[in-house]
């Protein structure tokens, strides 16, 4: 369904509703900072803590209990109706098709010659500033988007409806939704946004290994421009080139793959933020790297989805 139809524009998106929970008790709960209240002296590190401790509670809370609440209205109508609202959730929580979509505007932006145009594409998929980025610079930051979005976007969600069905895989996408929307170290989110980025780091932790090990072992699969080898040497060597403990995991493996350097500094909100390179600089990057990421996530997608039925049959073997 998410190969075919991606998100729908015109419908109703789960996470859409999520996102304007998050805001509304972000709204409440934190209210509009005052100039004189950011310097950090003047603040109340630990009640602001509680505070976004409380958001994520009541977010979890509110999504797995609407989840579950419709899928028993659902399958309390009939079998075929619970498969298809199961069905339906299932494909919302995945965003392969939108990943590819987005990060190939850049590369037609690109390819086309419209640097201004490559920036503003990019922008929709990047929390970096994007306004003085040269054209290595925008492509790098949409292969990036694409290989940690993999994981995120695409194995974690799909990996914890395998486990736990629309509840669990919905739960996550609202972990991650936080994360996104409040899980910044700036001025405002310092310190309410930490329970929402630490539960997203400990969420996404063995995703992003099997991620990562998904695209290094696939890479093999996509052709003589991949090589699996350096992939695993440079995740070996990369994966904890990042201040989040699973971020580099797959850009590393990405790096690898495609023969590459990724990160180093970028520019959020107006400051610069120094990261180290990850990966190895053996040639420039070029406008079809993205096009050649794009193959790695989609193949890497579908050995994820085999390994997620595997698992499902195997238990389901297991428990009879």
């Amino acid at each position: 369904m998410d190969l075919l139809a991606g998100d729908p524009r015109n419908i109703p998106h789960p996470v859409v509703w999520i996102g304007k929970l998050i805001a509304l008790l972000d709204r409440k709960l934190l209210g509009n900072i005052p100039e004189d209240r950011t310097d950090p002296d003047k603040r109340d590190r630990k009640a602001e803590r509680c505070r976004g401790l409380i958001l994520v509670l009541i977010v979890i809370a509110v999504t797995a209990a609407l989840t579950a609440a419709l899928m028993y209205a659902s399958y309390s109508i009939s079998t075929l109706a619970g498969v298809i609202v199961e069905a339906v959730l299932t494909c919302y929580m995945l965003a392969q098709t939108s990943l590819r979509r987005e990060s190939m505007k850049v590369y037609r932006e690109l390819e086309e010659g419209s640097l201004e145009g490559a920036r503003k594409a990019v922008s929709m998929i990047v929390g970096r500033d994007t306004q003085f980025l040269d054209a290595e610079g925008v492509t790098k930051a949409a292969v990036e988007t694409v290989a940690e979005n993999f994981s995120d976007g695409v194995i974690a969600p799909m990996l914890y409806a395998a486990v736990g069905g629309p509840v669990l895989g919905m739960t996550y996408k609202a972990v991650n939704t936080m994360d996104s929307m409040i899980g910044y170290r700036n001025d405002r989110y310092m310190w309410f946004g930490t329970a929402a980025a630490r539960l997203d780091d400990a969420a996404n932790y063995i995703p992003s290994r099997i991620s990562a090990l998904l695209l290094i072992a696939c890479s093999a699969l996509c052709g003589r421009d991949f090589d699996p080898k350096r992939a695993l040497r440079i995740w070996k060597r990369d994966r904890y080139k990042h201040k989040s403990p699973n971020a580099a995991q797959t850009e590393s493996a990405a790096a690898g793959a495609l023969g590459i350097q990724l990160a180093g500094n970028a520019q959020y909100f107006g400051k610069t933020v120094k990261k180290p390179y990850i990966g190895d600089k053996t040639r420039e990057v070029e406008a079809e790297d993205i096009v050649r990421m794009n193959r790695l996530m989609s193949i890497s997608s579908f050995a994820g989805f085999a390994l997620c039925v595997l698992a499902m049959g195997a238990a389901l073997i297991a428990g009879r």
